[in-house]
C-alpha cells in the first residue's frame, strides 16, 4: 500500500497537481469504495426474477450446492456483515435482527435488499472516516482486532462474495459489469 501512495503522490506531482494530504481515513475509504463499486454493480445486474436464485436450483450432481445462499441471500449477507464489521468502528448500535448473517427477514424484495446494501456501505464509509494514524492499532470494545484489522476486513469479506456474485450472475447467463 505504501508503495500505491507514494506513485500516487508522484504523478499528482508530475501532472502539476497537489494531492490532497493522504490519510489512513482516505486509503481506507478508497478500498471500501472500490469494493462498494463492484458489489452494487453486480447486485444491480442481476435481473429482479432472477435475484432469488440459488445454483441448488440446478441441480448438477456432485455440484455440492445444497442449502447454499440464494443471489438475494449474498446481497444481504454482505451487508449484515458489514453492519457487523464496521459498527464497533462507528459506535452505531448494531441492530438485533441484523443477526444470523443474512439480514433481517423482513427485507423481501430485490429494492429493500439493495438499500440495505447500500447503507451499509455508508456505514463503512463513516467507520474509515474515524479511522486515525493514533487510534488505528488500538482494539474497539467487544472485540479482538485492531481497528484498522476490522476496516479493511469488512472490504476482503466482501471481496469474497463478490466472486460468488459474479458467478451466480454467469450461471443465469448475465456478464459481470466488470467483464463487460
Amino acid at each position: 500500500m505504501k508503495l500505491l501512495l507514494t506513485v500516487s503522490m508522484f504523478a499528482a506531482a508530475a501532472l502539476g497537481q497537489s494531492a490532497p494530504p493522504l490519510t489512513i481515513a482516505s486509503a481506507v475509504d478508497r478500498e471500501i469504495s472500490g469494493v462498494e463499486k463492484q458489489i452494487l454493480d453486480v447486485a444491480e445486474a442481476m435481473p429482479e426474477d432472477k435475484f432469488n436464485f440459488s445454483p441448488e436450483s440446478l441441480n448438477i450432481p456432485g455440484g455440492g450446492y445444497k442449502g447454499v445462499r440464494t443471489f438475494a441471500e449474498q446481497v444481504k449477507h454482505v451487508a449484515a456483515s458489514n453492519y457487523a464489521i464496521w459498527w464497533r468502528l462507528t459506535g452505531d448500535k448494531f441492530p438485533d435482527d441484523f443477526m444470523g448473517g443474512n439480514g433481517p427477514d423482513s427485507l423481501k424484495t430485490r429494492a429493500e435488499a439493495l438499500k440495505f446494501l447500500k447503507d451499509s456501505f455508508a456505514l463503512g464509509h463513516k467507520a474509515a472516516a474515524s479511522l486515525t494514524a493514533q487510534n488505528m492499532l488500538q482494539t474497539p470494545e467487544r472485540s479482538k482486532s485492531t481497528r484498522l484489522r476490522l476496516a479493511m476486513f469488512g472490504v476482503e469479506h466482501a471481496f469474497d462474495h463478490y466472486g460468488q456474485m459474479v458467478e451466480y450472475l454467469r450461471m443465469n447467463g448475465v456478464v459481470p459489469p466488470a467483464s463487460r
